[in-house]
């Protein structure tokens, strides 16, 4: 049995919080050395009663000193709380953590994650932005530096468990062909408008967007899926992940969201992935790996489940799912412009500034005007990234007016 001493970037999200319950059940096998949060203070003050991390980075300054007051007022010293990027990537590359879950929302877990990279340390890849605004940068860091790169989105690491040994030691330089699979089969709820008229789309609500049939996510997170922009960000991590070309890579609507991903071979045969859909399962697979634990998560019980339904993707209802295909195609300027344009058109949606059909429209303006931008650097896509942005924060101005 190995022991794995554990940062936890974005502990008080849902996949952090999921990472937890995992540890909580195998206090012999791992421990958590640090711990990041945004701004909750009052859920990272529980934790760290619990966990007794050495380090803890807050988001600010200000929840910085709310937490070690707090921390005072119960008698606990020996934490030390620092705040902002710095600190969080200085948690990620510490000695004291050999295996790093990075699971920070957005284009804000990059350099965390990054420094995690570079330092050669297990990354447990939530975060899928990291791969999708720097792609073929990251993947070589992760060569440069020996780093042990697993990934936690359900439907990567339901792919990597259906490949053979060989391949899932080497992500980023898979040769899938070579050993007999044809294609990566990735599959999508479509989230909880799959069934409405398309027309009324523009109608729905915040809330209507972030209650998924299935699976129990973050708001934004939650609005990818029922754009669908969610799998176009793992369609493009995706080929990063596993060193493929889009062509080989297949949306499949299934609405149970019991088969997680699936992986085609020549020989006729596919392999899928099943499970409750229940986030600690890949954490568990993942922190443990190549061993197996408890995840807390029941086995499926196949004389009451659902009956499987395949769909085709039908992308007149999903636009944004066709539009990152399309950027996966055109480049790296139009990944890391599409995922910054994104974040902004999601945070207007989420605070009723614009339609939930206005996402698209950003989106796709922001892909347009910057897919010949040259990204050949981290610097790079860190520019470009602020120039998405500001480009997509113009656009809800005249779309906040038509509202």
């Amino acid at each position: 049995m190995t022991h794995h001493n554990l940062c936890v970037l974005g502990s008080t999200g849902s996949i952090g919080e999921n990472t937890l319950d995992v540890v909580r059940r195998h206090p012999k096998r791992f421990s958590i050395v640090s711990l990041s949060a945004h701004s909750r203070v009052d859920k990272m003050l529980e934790q760290c009663i619990e966990f007794t991390p050495k380090t803890v980075v807050m988001g600010s300054n200000k929840a910085a000193d709310s937490l070690k007051e707090k921390l005072r007022e119960r008698g606990i010293n020996d934490i030390a709380v620092l705040y902002g990027p710095q600190a969080l990537c200085d948690i990620a590359a510490a000695n004291d953590a050999d295996t790093v879950m990075a699971a920070i929302v957005g284009s804000s877990g990059l350099m965390p994650t990054m420094s995690a990279v570079n330092a050669g340390k297990r990354v447990l890849l939530a975060n899928k932005e990291a791969l999708v605004t720097s792609g073929q940068l990251f993947i070589d860091a992760v060569k440069a530096s020996g780093a042990k790169l697993l990934p936690i989105d359900s439907e990567h690491n339901a792919i990597f468990q259906c490949l053979p040994e060989l391949e899932q030691k080497r992500p980023g330089e898979c040769a899938l062909e070579d050993n007999g699979i044809s294609k990566i089969l990735l599959t999508g709820s479509g989230g909880p408008f799959r069934t409405m008229a398309a027309e009324l789309l523009h109608t729905v609500s915040p809330d209507q967007a972030c209650a998924h049939p299935n699976w129990d996510m973050g708001r934004k997170i939650s609005v990818d899926s029922a754009t669908m922009m969610n799998k176009g960000l793992e369609f493009i991590e995706a080929k990063w992940l596993f060193n493929v070309e889009p062509k080989q890579i297949q949306v499949v609507l299934h609405p149970q969201s019991t088969i997680h991903s699936m992986v085609q071979y020549k020989d006729g045969s596919v392999l899928a992935q099943m499970g409750n859909p229940d986030m600690r399962t890949p954490i568990a697979h993942a922190l443990a790996y190549p061993e197996r634990i408890d995840a807390g998560v029941e086995p499926l019980d196949f004389f009451n489940t659902k009956p499987f339904e395949f769909e085709a993707v039908d992308f007149e209802r999903y636009p944004n799912l066709k539009l990152a295909i399309d950027a996966c195609s055109m480049g790296q300027g139009a990944c890391t412009a599409l995922n910054a344009a994104n974040e902004i058109a999601v945070e207007a949606f989420l605070a009723e500034r614009i339609r939930f059909t206005d996402i698209f429209k950003i989106n796709e303006s922001s892909v347009n005007y910057f897919v010949s931008e040259q990204v050949s650097s981290i610097d790079d896509v860190i520019a470009l990234d602020a120039k998405a942005r500001a480009f997509a924060s113009e656009q809800l101005i005249s779309l906040e007016a038509e509202k």
